[in-house]
């Protein structure tokens, strides 16, 4: 893929510096601090404080109903879309809070792309579902070209090349998730978020998504919720473990996490003796 455009959540502007972020290493991209959120008078996250580092695989795991998806749907707000929800503290994307009033959430989910749970391809061609947000943008130039990168990026290519003008809705499972994917980076995001991309698909499917997750990481940010703790030690880098109530328990190198870490509630979470 190209180096990431600039497309700033205000202005067009992007420092030369920023283009040199993967020579520092671990630089911090995404950081919550002392984050609630709220659903009507129901506390879904409760005092949430975490930095997530630039170009790694960071795992979001924990029990139903602990608030993994909710902390994921802030980060690009997508939690904007719920009329009784709420969110106090800060949380930033490169230093800058995402709920300032002067962010426009469209530019930001521009650099903060979204893979969700069950693969949601849209009824056009396979063409057309990679290059809409190109579309949407305006970006008319090298359309083909940037389509033929996102789905080479995605480990599409290869298997749909001849076909780019057929429906996506006409592929498998595992290869319309890999096509949501593809559509995802195709405007060239820096964060790539993903919501139990794996969940719906049979475990060849599953290890594709995988593979292709440790790819993506040379190039993006990636934050995975998974309720599949094999998975979150396989693919991640950092581990962050939510547990009942909203609380983030614990947050390391995804080996501490689970070959030693600090909290009795997490080892008992990851051996199964709860959740």
């Amino acid at each position: 893929m190209a180096q990431h455009e600039s497309d700033s959540l205000i202005t067009t502007e992007v420092s030369a510096a920023e283009t040199a972020r993967s020579e520092i290493p671990d630089e911090t991209v995404l950081r919550a601090e002392e984050l609630d959120v709220y659903y009507g008078e129901e506390q879904a996250l409760d005092d949430v404080t975490i930095e997530i580092p630039d170009r790694k695989v960071t795992a979001i795991i924990g029990p139903s109903g602990c608030g993994k998806s909710t902390f994921l749907r802030c980060i690009n707000r997508m939690n904007d879309q719920i009329p009784s929800c709420r969110v106090d503290g800060s949380l930033a994307f490169q230093g800058k809070d995402v709920y300032d009033e002067d962010v426009d959430p469209v530019a930001l989910r521009r650099k903060i792309g979204m893979v969700f749970q069950k693969p949601n391809p849209f009824p056009k061609s396979i063409r057309d579902n990679v290059a809409y947000g190109l579309t949407v943008q305006g970006k008319t130039e090298n359309v083909d070209e940037r389509v033929e990168e996102s789905l080479r990026a995605a480990a599409l290519w290869d298997e749909v090349n001849d076909q780019l003008d057929s429906s996506g809705l006409d592929l498998s499972g595992g290869q319309q998730q890999r096509l949501c994917i593809a559509r995802a980076i195709a405007p060239d995001p820096e964060v790539i978020l993903m919501d139990e991309p794996t969940s719906a698909l049979d475990p060849v499917a599953a290890s594709k998504i995988e593979d292709l997750i440790a790819d993506l990481a040379e190039e993006y940010t990636v934050v995975i919720v998974t309720h599949n703790m094999q998975q979150a030690a396989r693919i991640s880098d950092k581990t962050a473990v939510f547990l009942t109530g909203g609380n983030l328990v614990e947050y390391d190198d995804t080996a501490t996490i689970f070959e030693d870490p600090e909290h009795d509630r997490v080892e008992d979470y990851i051996t199964g003796k709860f959740g």
